[in-house]
């Protein structure tokens, strides 16, 4: 199975991309300068497969390269960072 994630900016989200399709989503919004993960999400038909743990992963290593500062208001990146403490260091108190 390929994953990745792209940045769609004109959309304000990521979006989670397996064998070619989009199969969810991780929605922004960007406020003064800091990136706030509002809310995600993966298509029915690929969940149970740890794709939201890659959706997160993979966003927070893009905005990790692009030097952003993070709030992770969705609750599932909320979960996620305080599970996974490798992005400490781009998370907005």
């Amino acid at each position: 199975m390929d994953v990745s994630v792209r940045d769609n900016p004109a959309e304000h989200r990521f979006e989670l991309i397996v064998d070619g399709a989009q199969a969810g989503l991780a929605a922004y919004r960007v406020r003064d300068g800091i990136t706030v993960i509002t809310h995600s999400e993966v298509d029915p038909a690929h969940q149970g497969q740890g794709l939201g743990g890659r959706l997160a992963r993979l966003t927070l290593d893009h905005l990790r390269s692009t030097g952003a500062r993070v709030v992770p208001a969705c609750p599932f990146f909320a979960k996620y960072v305080s599970a996974h403490h490798d992005w400490d260091d781009i998370l907005e108190d």
